[in-house]
């Protein structure tokens, strides 16, 4: 049975999937599918009093403070959240798998050293250096993109570390040695092939982690700037209005959550599938 047929079969790893493609199709299809420009402010888009029009038939979702029609900020939102959650994200995997298996193959000094760097970076809080990071470089969205990737590639890395230092004592490595195959030959042929399935679940889940990351800097105010549309933003461009008009909050907190929980899951199901360990703990 192939994996995704063994995906195919759990219904909330089924929903996960279409739910992350819906929100990934409307991203690319935000020009087309997006009833209005982003950044597009309405004179009939605030009330008499200069307050957020509630959801009605012309703006299905309400306004913001400036008038914007927030479900077209919405779709617009998620091409940033998910630029930001696959780049960085793949970037922190990318650096974390180089440095846990240089380190876990290695070993001796440069083992040593790199860990020790390894564990200097996780003894200090992930969001309160991205914070620091963030305040020292103008924020923009490669910026934050960075940022995010130098603060999550330390827990990657540890995994991986374990992981090769575990195969490389591994009697099918042993022998290999003994037969005078290279190191480079070792690393690539039989070591490196079985972390793939590692290093493709950390790199769903952690989507997740650095689309929850990228929203709280936003509403920090040191991420994504403003007038560039993200989900983190749109929440901290419309915090005051939260007891008057929650819809501002509620909807781009819903797509947070929902797109965060839909990695989460499919992160979850493909470490299931593929560690042989787990398989019957569903």
């Amino acid at each position: 049975m192939t994996v995704l047929s063994q995906l195919a079969q759990r219904r909330l790893t089924l929903f996960s999937v279409i739910l992350i493609t819906l929100i990934m199709s409307a991203a690319l299809l935000a020009p087309v599918i997006a009833p209005h420009e982003p950044d597009m402010q309405f004179f009939d888009g605030l009330t008499i009093e200069g307050a957020p029009l509630p959801p009605n038939e012309r703006f299905w979702l309400g306004t913001d403070l400036l008038g914007r029609d927030l479900l077209s900020r919405l779709i617009y939102g998620a091409r940033t959240s998910l630029i930001i959650g696959i780049v960085a994200n793949g970037a922190a995997v990318l650096i974390g798998a180089i440095v846990g298996i240089t380190a876990g193959f290695l070993r001796g000094v440069a083992g040593a050293v790199l860990m020790r760097f390894t564990d200097l970076m996780m003894a200090f809080p992930a969001l309160l250096l991205a914070i620091v990071l963030a305040a020292l470089f103008k924020p923009s969205l490669w910026i934050v993109a960075l940022v995010i990737a130098m603060v999550n590639w330390v827990q990657v890395a540890r995994v991986i570390y374990a992981e090769t230092v575990s195969l490389s004592e591994r009697d099918f490595i042993v022998a290999e040695q003994s037969l005078g195959a290279s190191p480079l030959r070792i690393l690539l042929k039989h070591i490196a092939p079985h972390l793939v399935s590692t290093i493709v679940v950390w790199a769903t889940l952690g989507i997740a982690t650095t689309v929850l990351l990228e929203a709280t800097l936003s509403f920090l105010g040191i991420g994504v700037q403003p007038p560039t549309p993200s989900w983190g933003n749109i929440i901290f461009e419309n915090q005051t209005y939260f007891a008057t008009a929650p819809w501002l909050v509620f909807f781009p907190g819903l797509a947070i959550v929902m797109l965060a929980l839909g990695f989460n899951v499919v992160g979850d199901a493909l470490r299931d599938v593929l560690d042989p360990t787990l398989k019957g703990r569903h």
